[in-house]
């Protein structure tokens, strides 16, 4: 019983050893968006900001979005059925100035999401070569187009997106919002996924999508995920799978949010659409989860088992505290990398029960069809069990 034991142990150091080395060379190969030259031409710029009830955000995105440090930008925000004084807001804003343009959405068809099809009204009307997508919760530095456009042209990439500095003021922010970055960057080898058109090596971070007009035709736009609940990866995985050539970087030099407010609204936000991310597929979810979080708790609680004074099984304490110091490293370096505070890296544990909690309450809402965000209720999707 102990070879097992110990055996399970080694298993478990080595999945945590693969993940660290993944986190290692992500954190090289992610580029600033910054480090990039300054373009040699300026291709003209529609940054689309879908907005619904966003009465305490809109302003001072809008206000950001039109001092940029670009020569040929436009600004389109579409009103997606807003019921509170987003329009108002809106209205007052373009009076002021002439690079804003705003559209009242149109009703809601019964077979889209609700940003998807506000995303592809604001295409219809948007006039530049590339587009910008972003949340109207964001606030973007003067330098976002341009440093966007720079990394788009060096990299001659078809579609990039950016991690934004991520704002988190209470404890359920800090303990749920660095999950998102931490996943990427630990469970997405991008020495991989650049290399290959595989679908499922790719991910997009919703808060900053610029994608080359032509591409964005050529993969058919927000008409052809419609109904695909998870809209960034829906479309980077449409650019992968028509050979256009994607890049990620971190842009929180550029921009900044608060994506959640308080415990409640994280764990909303992230229910809504984690299981989606997996093609809702039940057996490969459960699977994926029930490793991560065992191999992430197992070596923590054998040594405070261990600690504590009590052996199981002859368990190896060593074996305990080597696969403590790599989770605490693997933890650590994503949160200095997203520029997080360090000490929630010795909260991991916690973070990893939160995420579990997360992710089979994302799949129970969906299986369910009571996944609900800002009012609307998501069409319940096509199970796939195995």
């Amino acid at each position: 019983m102990s070879f097992w034991a110990i055996h399970l142990q080694i298993n478990v150091l080595i999945f945590l050893s693969v993940i660290f080395f993944i986190t290692i060379s992500n954190i090289i190969i992610l580029r600033k968006l910054g480090s990039y030259p300054k373009p040699l031409e300026y291709p003209s710029v529609s940054v689309l900001v879908p907005a619904r009830n966003e009465e305490k955000n809109i302003r001072n995105c809008i206000n950001s979005l039109l001092n940029q440090d670009y020569p040929n930008y436009e600004v389109l925000v579409l009103d997606d059925n807003s019921t509170d004084g987003t329009w108002q807001i809106l209205t007052e804003l373009s009076e002021k100035s002439e690079k804003l343009r705003i559209i009242k959405g149109e009703p809601l068809p019964s077979e889209w999401f609700g940003k998807h099809w506000a995303c592809h009204q604001l295409s219809k009307y948007a006039k530049g070569e590339i587009l910008l997508f972003t949340d109207a919760d964001t606030i973007h530095y003067p330098n976002s187009i341009r440093d966007g456009v720079a990394g788009m042209l060096a990299e001659k990439a078809d579609f990039i997106t950016a991690f934004p500095r991520e704002q988190i003021l209470s404890w359920g922010e800090r303990l749920m919002v660095p999950l998102f970055p931490w996943f990427i960057l630990c469970f997405l080898p991008l020495i991989v996924a650049y290399r290959t058109q595989s679908p499922a090596f790719s991910a997009a971070i919703g808060q900053y999508l610029m994608i080359n007009r032509k591409a964005y035709e050529k993969i058919g736009g927000y008409e052809s995920i419609k109904n695909e609940a998870v809209d960034d990866v829906a479309l980077v995985r449409k650019i992968k799978a028509n050979g256009l050539r994607w890049r990620m970087s971190l842009g929180y030099d550029q921009l900044f949010c608060r994506m959640y407010s308080g415990f409640r609204d994280a764990y909303r936000g992230f229910t809504k659409n984690l299981f989606a991310g997996f093609g809702y597929r039940v057996l490969t979810f459960i699977f994926v989860w029930i490793c991560i979080g065992f191999s992430f708790l197992q070596p923590v609680v054998l040594l405070l088992v261990r600690l504590a004074g009590v052996k199981l099984l002859s368990l190896s304490l060593v074996l305990s505290v080597i696969g403590v110091f790599l989770s605490l490293m693997i933890w650590g370096m994503s949160h200095w990398r997203f520029r997080f505070p360090i000490y929630l890296a010795f909260l991991y544990p916690i973070s990893v029960i939160l995420l579990l909690t997360i992710a089979f309450g994302s799949m129970i809402l969906a299986i369910t069809g009571k996944a609900v965000w800002k009012g609307r209720y998501f069409v319940k999707p096509k199970i796939i069990w195995r």
